[in-house]
């Protein structure tokens, strides 16, 4: 499907990563994403999940959503998301994909939920990203679990903004993508 559309998968680490790993998906602009995502990930034969409203597993279309990877979520309930994504990888391997923009639009910040469910999940933190310039979507870049639980929480978030300034990604809508999320400043 990725060939009929243009696009191409380039691995940039080993591809056994991709058997259990937080999947940071930047920059997130639009909803195409998603199935190029997908596309890449079935091209590899990986197992893919991601955590959506609950409102989508539980529609007459969610068993289509959970077959595809949807973990459903009830967002007006107040989760312990962390320890809950790390009790899934205490059941099975995949990759759990993230967005820390948390929305398609322009924000001035990451959320940081991502470190701390790969902290806690004990797996690495694997870099995605869809180019859509030239039409690749990257996948593999890897920051394996014994540096993430080692290094401070702003020297990862300063490699992960470094990766995706070097490689010059460009969205699907530029103009929602801020690459600087750092802003100078980080807490955690």
């Amino acid at each position: 499907m990725l060939k009929l559309m243009g696009w191409k998968v380039v691995l940039q680490g080993d591809i056994h990563n991709l058997n259990r790993c937080i999947l940071v998906v930047a920059p997130h602009t639009h909803n195409i994403e998603y199935p190029l995502g997908n596309f890449a990930y079935w091209s590899l034969g990986k197992s893919l999940k991601v955590i959506i409203k609950d409102t989508h597993t539980k529609a007459w279309y969610g068993g289509i959503v959970k077959g595809l990877g949807g973990i459903g979520i009830d967002r007006s309930q107040k989760n312990d998301l962390i320890n809950f994504v790390a009790t899934q990888f205490e059941k099975d391997d995949f990759s759990l994909v993230i967005t820390p923009e948390g929305t398609r639009s322009w924000v001035p910040k990451w959320r940081k939920g991502f470190y701390h469910m790969a902290l806690t999940a004990k797996v690495p933190i694997v870099l995605a990203a869809g180019d859509f310039s030239k039409k690749i979507i990257y996948l593999g870049y890897t920051i394996p679990y014994e540096r993430i639980a080692s290094a401070s929480f702003p020297e990862i978030m300063k490699e992960i903004q470094d990766y995706y300034i070097n490689n010059n990604i460009v969205p699907k809508v530029p103009a929602n993508w801020n690459p600087n999320f750092m802003n100078g400043t980080i807490e955690e």
